[in-house]
């Protein structure tokens, strides 16, 4: 349960409020003439106190975890994808023998003509999973940290619920991007 929902839960029954979840912003400080380059790509970015990329990140490490408020999270965070993971990377006929990943949505009954609800979803499902800290941490490197989230949609043909993992870039002010639209069950 999220810690809204269980906020408003202990409001309605009078019971003892939830501790707010502990957030924080990486900031790089820039006190040498050498620069981490993975230092300088979490420069910003906010994460949940116990999932945040180990700190110090090196010897020698000048970044701070500063805390920030859940409301500042709630405020500023977005989940941002491009209809191009679905139509012209996921539903791709130049992908398909590449990479399958299509097959997988396919038996689920999705086409391409279903690229704009998949993407609506798969946002707002990452969103609301990301600002409950429900992510996992992936690679960190030069290009910056990588994020999983788990996803779930109704089968179009049964209406059972499937999951399967995303996979997300984190960047400052509580952005996520998406890396790639099925990065497995």
């Amino acid at each position: 349960m999220s810690y809204i929902d269980e906020l408003f839960k202990s409001g309605v029954w009078g019971t003892k409020e939830p501790k707010e979840p502990e957030w924080v912003k990486w900031i790089h400080r820039n006190l040498s003439e050498n620069h981490c380059p993975e230092c300088l790509k979490l420069d910003g970015c906010y994460f949940l106190k116990e999932k945040a990329p180990k700190h110090p990140h090196h010897p020698y490490c000048h970044c701070l975890l500063n805390q920030i408020s859940y409301n500042t999270v709630l405020k500023n965070a977005k989940a941002k994808s491009s209809i191009n993971k679905y139509v012209n990377y996921l539903f791709s006929p130049k992908y398909k023998e590449k990479h399958k990943k299509n097959v997988m949505f396919e038996s689920w009954g999705y086409t391409v003509e279903d690229s704009k609800y998949l993407q609506l979803e798969c946002e707002q499902q990452a969103l609301e999973k990301y600002v409950n800290g429900d992510y996992d941490l992936g690679l960190l490197n030069q290009y910056g940290q990588r994020i999983s989230i788990r996803i779930s949609i109704p089968r179009k043909d049964t209406g059972e619920t499937v999951s399967y993992i995303t996979g997300w870039m984190v960047y400052p002010n509580g952005e996520i991007q998406l890396t790639t639209p099925y990065g497995g069950k």
